[in-house]
């Protein structure tokens, strides 16, 4: 055949053998050989059986999706599976690794499916704003049911190998030689002789199905989609494979598949899905440069923000030393962190030995000396310069020469604080986001003399505890906060001018975010932000009178809205109306209808503007980085595709004649174009080279 297909044989089983390295994706070169050897094979009356599996660390991982918007050239996935169910011998998928997409579907051509213990099995192309386009939806739940079949779908989730053997998509799971297995099993299935049926042509776990049960659950599926249409697809195909013959609901399911692939929600999934590799790659830190192992990670600070990068680390299996100042604060701490893991053990999503096996990773101390050992310590108290530096200070004098050092600061300058210890080389930021343990973006802040190994270490125990990490550069806010700082810089005028809290917010939540900006900062506490602008001599009327009036936001209940009753449901409040009122009327201004475009050209076009400010200035190396920072920190749609992509989309000229209306209207910086945003205007699209 050619070096991505081969055929072996073993006796009367023959083997197929995909080899595409490194996740031996679908690509042509591979379909148009893999074609070709089933047919050869299916027509070879001296096979009794095929099994079919791949060479490398997985099976097919999925469809290229370099692919994906371009012209597919014969034969497709779905040629290759039609042929597949025509063999009149039994045909075996042996599955390692991962087989994900059209790997899966794949296999689902086949008459049996079997896994290695450690394998894991889905359909993930919801997350690429796309549905399964070989049938999976149609195929899927004539094995698992209908039920099963929109949960992974939709969830778009893989399951293991053993859950899949329970639920009925795989026939059986190895803990051992693999393809052994598979042969002995094809060849135990070829002497059995009877009857063999195509999955197409099974109706049992369909034929009864509880179509409103169904519908209820795809409702509810619905309802959590949040404006994506990938999800909705998923659902409705699936529901066509109970509902309708097997040929017209997969016909139903290529035409969903092209209507979401020429969207632009997928368009923008499949730029966040490359965006996030491209992140990973650093200017200057190559394979060369190798990373320090880190055996134990110290954490300074017990708080909120302390106690959940902690949990991070013992999540992904790295031992922490936590210290605070004093034994109630260090007690305090743990106790939050206890409780959170007995939350999760509540819920079923963590066992009791697991949460006690994380707890015991923590070592708890008042002492900074028992940092000593540590190979990275983090520093995770109040957000004031002369304090951070004290801690550094600390840490400098007892940890060892090679160890790292990290601020979790969210705005103050990396490099100042670097320029405190006498290691700066070995200083840099790690901007968790909060909830720490949950949140899955960490920006990683390179400072002037961070060295490369450093700089290296920190992106692979990014990896190793499940965080997406961006690298980004040393400014006021880093990315995510200054853009945010941008964003938020006209909201208070646009209410003494006329908008109330719950109408902004609503423009927000309908846009698609998961919340507006003034749930956001009852949520995360209006005295933090107060405490900040006396720090730096600013005021906000609004914000300030709330604060005064102890309305802190929900750990009050009562912020810009009511919580009644401990709930985290925000009701307007007819106070803060009167507030708003009596300002817009001390400063003698009219108040008018606010409309919701005016609403996103003040807030968003802004927080663009500044986007490109932090590309100009080198802060971040690429407008996909600032996309993959919004998405993963921030709360940004993600079928909008990040800041900088729906920038685009929504016209690069378009935004610039609104900015500059509203700089005229108001003499505010925030709303000046940078030269990049109008360059972008004269051309339509940011440069690749800033």
């Amino acid at each position: 055949m050619t070096e991505a297909v081969t055929i072996t044989r073993d006796g009367n089983i023959a083997v197929v053998t995909v080899d595409n390295p490194p996740v031996n994706a679908l690509s042509f070169h591979v379909r148009e050989p893999l074609l070709a050897a089933l047919e050869t094979l299916g027509g070879d009356a001296s096979v009794a059986a095929i099994v079919l599996g791949c060479a490398g660390r997985t099976f097919v991982a999925g469809a290229d999706i370099t692919e994906f918007g371009k012209p597919m050239r014969k034969p497709e996935l779905r040629d290759i599976i039609a042929v597949l169910e025509t063999i009149q011998k039994p045909t075996v998928a042996a599955i390692h690794g991962t087989a994900l997409g059209g790997g899966l579907e794949l296999t689902l051509g086949c008459h049996f499916r079997v896994a290695d213990v450690n394998a894991r099995l889905g359909l993930p192309e919801v997350k690429l704003g796309l549905l399964p386009g070989g049938g999976g939806t149609i195929r899927l739940p004539r094995l698992v049911g209908p039920e099963m079949a929109l949960k992974a779908i939709v969830s778009g989730t893989p399951m293991a190998a053993p859950e899949a053997l329970s639920v009925g998509l795989v026939d059986a799971v190895f803990d051992g030689d693999l393809l052994s297995n598979a042969i002995g099993f094809a060849r135990r299935k070829a002497a059995e002789g009877g009857s063999l049926v195509a999955v197409r042509d099974r109706s049992e776990r369909i034929a009864n199905a509880d179509l409103a049960r169904f519908d209820a659950e795809a409702a509810e599926l619905a309802r959590k989609a949040r404006g994506l249409e990938a999800p909705l697809a998923c659902a409705q195909s699936v529901r066509n494979a109970i509902t309708l013959p097997f040929d017209e609901a997969l016909a139903e399911e290529r035409a969903l598949f092209a209507k979401l692939v020429s969207g632009d929600q997928s368009r923008a999934q499949r730029h966040l899905f490359f965006a996030e590799r491209e992140a990973a790659k650093v200017a200057g830190i190559g394979k060369e440069v190798k990373p320090r192992p880190i055996a134990r990670i110290g954490i300074v600070g017990a708080g909120t923000m302390g106690g959940g990068i902690a949990m991070a680390f013992v999540n992904g299996a790295i031992p922490v030393t936590l210290l605070e100042m004093n034994r109630e604060a260090l007690d305090r701490g743990l106790a939050m962190i206890d409780k959170n893991y007995s939350i999760s053990v509540a819920r079923g999503s963590l066992t009791e030995s697991a949460k006690a096996k994380r707890m015991a990773g923590l070592t708890a101390t008042i002492n900074y000396a028992d940092l000593a050992d540590c190979d990275l310590v983090i520093e995770a108290v109040f957000e004031d310069m002369s304090v951070k530096k004290e801690v550094f200070g600390k840490l400098d004098a007892v940890l060892k020469p090679d160890a790292i050092l990290a601020t979790n600061t969210s705005y103050l300058d990396v490099n100042e604080i670097a320029a405190s210890v006498a290691r700066p080389e070995n200083l840099l930021g790690l901007h968790f986001f909060s909830p720490a343990n949950v949140m899955k973006l960490l920006e990683i802040v390179r400072g002037e003399q961070t060295a490369p190994e450093v700089l290296a270490t920190a992106l692979a125990l990014a990896k190793t505890i499940g965080k997406i990490p961006v690298v980004v550069g040393v400014c006021h806010g880093f990315v995510g906060n200054r853009m945010l700082s941008a964003r938020s810089r006209d909201a208070e005028a646009l209410l003494i001018e006329g908008a109330l809290p719950e109408q902004i917010d609503k423009v927000f939540t309908d846009f698609g975010w998961p919340m507006g900006p003034f749930q956001m900062y009852d949520l995360a506490g209006l005295d933090i932000g107060w405490r900040n602008r006396k720090a730096r001599g600013e005021t906000a009327a609004i914000a300030d009178a709330l604060c005064e009036q102890g309305r802190f936001g929900q750990k009050s209940g009562k912020g810009f809205y009511l919580y009644e009753g401990g709930s985290r449901i925000p009701l307007p409040d007819p106070h803060v109306r009167t507030l708003i009122e009596a300002i817009s009327a001390e400063r003698e201004i009219e108040r008018r209808p606010i409309s919701a475009a005016e609403i996103i050209e003040r807030t968003l076009y802004p927080m663009i503007n500044e986007g490109t400010k932090i590309l100009e200035e080198g802060i971040a190396a690429r407008a996909s980085d600032i996309d993959i920072v919004w998405v993963n920190g921030y709360g940004f749609p993600v079928g909008k595709g990040g800041p900088m992509f729906w920038a685009e989309l929504e016209g690069f000229g378009k935004i610039v004649e609104r900015l500059e209306h509203w700089h005229e209207q108001t003499a505010k910086d925030v709303f000046k174009p940078s030269r990049l945003l109008r360059r972008a205007a004269e051309t339509g699209k940011l440069p690749a080279n800033i």
